[in-house]
Order: structure tokens, then sequence, then C-alpha cells
């Protein structure tokens, strides 16, 4: 039996939803180089989800959250500190869904250190 991931419920489901469609779009295979440039251009790790937020990265990438007039950092802090566990959770599994070559690419994003 392989690893499953207990289910914890969502507080508030319509400002987690709008975040992670947000997410979703930015790391479709059209999407995903521009917004690595963007994280690269401010200096950011990859895996620095607040800054990533801070900066509105995402907003610069994904037209449907910036037309919304939310911000992703305004949509993350309204959040439990449950649900901002599972969307970093999330995050950092998009992350790791990034065609390999556009991983190499920016392998200096991707660094641990």
């Amino acid at each position: 039996m392989g690893f499953e991931q207990a289910t914890i419920k969502v507080e508030k489901e319509k400002e987690f939803e709008e975040l992670k469609g947000a997410i979703e779009r930015t790391f479709r295979p059209e999407k995903v180089e521009a917004f690595l440039k963007q994280v690269q251009n401010k200096g950011a790790t990859i895996r620095d989800l607040e800054k990533i937020l801070s900066e509105s990265l995402l907003e610069r990438v994904d037209e449907v959250l910036a037309k919304s007039g939310n911000k992703a950092r305004e949509l993350y802090d309204s959040l439990s500190l449950s649900d901002q566990a599972q969307m970093r959770e999330f995050y950092l599994s998009k992350l790791e869904s990034v065609d390999t070559k556009l991983r190499h690419r920016f392998k200096k994003l991707y660094r641990y250190y």
C-alpha cells in the first residue's frame, strides 16, 4: 500500500479555489516559462512562495487572477493556517510537475540552498 495523503477540510473554499486555479493556470506548459522568468528576474527561489506572492508574480502571468481584482497574497493571507499549508503543498507539487528540460534550464531557481 502506497502513501495516501490525509484529507483536511478546506475552511475558506472560495479563496482557496481561486488561488489554486491561478497556480494551476500559471503552471500550464504555455505559461510556466514566463513565470519562471519572472521569478528569476526577482531573484527569488522557486520554492519561496511567500516572496512570489508578495511580488505579485502570479498576477503577472495569470490574466484571470489579474482581471479578477484579487491579489494572490491577499487570498493566501485570508486562508487559515491549515489551508495555507495545503496551498503550499499544492504549489510545491506543481513545481515538481514542470518539464525536466525546463527545470534544467532554470536550475538556479530549483536549487535547495
